[in-house]
């Protein structure tokens, strides 16, 4: 009596900022950066990560989610939270360009150390946090480690209108075009957000070859009034767009069926036509777009023989899905994380009928 779905993929996250849930409600994006987080995230501990971790794994792992793009820091932890959890990731050690290139080799020592961690259910990648925190010499020294070691990058770029006009003013180019022009968009990428690129940049990421991903976190977007990716002109473009929650601290949850369900919504209000992102198409970003954003096309974001075996069983048996004229409409629309009830990664069970069997 349940639906068998393929396990959800957060496609951007900085998991152990679940530890900052509520400390940064209703303010602007340069007040949540300097006077809520950077302090906080200044006295951030390793066992600190490990701990936060867990946690948004936990919470995760109850809503479906079985892989998680994560970007943080002291990653050695957030590894072993995930070896513990039983899960999958695609981790980033995120390096600010003011800690030096030294710092810089030691997330890329660190990435090698980690790659196929946890018997293959972890991946790592660089993750230089932004163009306007890494100057392009810091990218270009970044590249040359992915590909040295054959891994992708997870950056921020883009992120919204503003960052790209400072951009612009400052440099009279993109965040996106300074991707290009450091050899990022070269190799695998993932970016972050998108919220701010223009049509221009479109057309330059359609030049990619589709191994770039922009992962959407459309949650976060509305509780800043920083934007929207412009999602379907990607798609257009053949870029794969993924769901993503970003941080619990600008969600306040990890719950990609939220994501999925306002990416629908606002896509339809901004395009002002209702037959805009139809339940289909909606369902086919959560798994198949999500999953070749980080990479995994043909492995993950489908129940198909040869696959990865990551599943979540899903009971829409609720008086909140009833009648259940349509299973898609359901799960975009009116189904709740609750619902879950079985979550499979790598055939192994890690969570039987909502009690978990790897994290306390």
């Amino acid at each position: 009596g349940q639906i068998a779905t393929p396990g959800l993929i957060n496609t951007h996250a900085h998991t152990p900022m679940v530890l900052f849930r509520g400390i940064a409600e209703d303010v602007s994006v340069d007040r949540w950066f300097n006077e809520f987080i950077w302090p906080v995230e200044s006295n951030l501990t390793a066992e600190d990560v490990y701990w936060g971790m867990q946690l948004g794994l936990v919470e995760m792992i109850e809503a479906g989610v079985t892989t998680v793009a994560d970007h943080y820091f002291f990653m050695d932890e957030a590894a072993r939270a995930v070896s513990e959890a039983g899960t999958r990731a695609l981790l980033g050690w995120a390096v600010f360009a003011s800690q030096g290139y030294a710092a810089l080799d030691a997330t890329a020592a660190w990435v090698e150390r980690w790659q196929g961690g946890a018997g293959g259910r972890i991946r790592t990648w660089l993750a230089p946090p932004a163009p306007y925190t890494c100057d392009d010499d810091f990218l270009r020294a970044t590249v040359a480690h992915a590909r040295r070691l054959d891994v992708g990058i997870h950056i921020h770029a883009a992120e919204d209108p503003a960052q790209t006009a400072s951009s612009l003013a400052k440099r009279g180019v993109t965040p996106i075009q300074v991707l290009a022009q450091t050899g990022i968009l070269a190799g695998p990428t993932l970016i972050a957000h998108g919220c701010g690129i223009l049509p221009e940049d479109v057309a330059l990421l359609a030049q990619s070859g589709g191994h770039v991903g922009v992962a959407h976190c459309p949650k976060t977007y509305l509780k800043l009034a920083s934007g929207l990716t412009p999602v379907r002109p990607l798609q257009g473009a053949g870029v794969a767009i993924g769901l993503g929650t970003d941080g619990a601290a600008s969600n306040n949850t990890l719950n990609i069926w939220e994501s999925l369900r306002l990416m629908a919504l606002t896509q339809k209000f901004t395009a002002n036509d209702p037959e805009v992102m139809p339940v289909h198409a909606a369902l086919d970003i959560a798994f198949k777009g999500s999953a070749a954003a980080i990479g995994m096309a043909g492995q993950l974001g489908e129940l198909a023989p040869g696959y990865l075996a990551d599943i979540a069983l899903v009971d829409l048996g609720g008086a909140h899905n009833q009648p259940l004229h349509s299973i898609p409409a359901a799960l975009v629309y009116s189904m709740q994380a609750a619902d879950v009830r079985t979550v499979i990664v790598d055939g192994k069970v890690i969570m039987q009928d909502r009690q978990l069997r790897t994290l306390d």
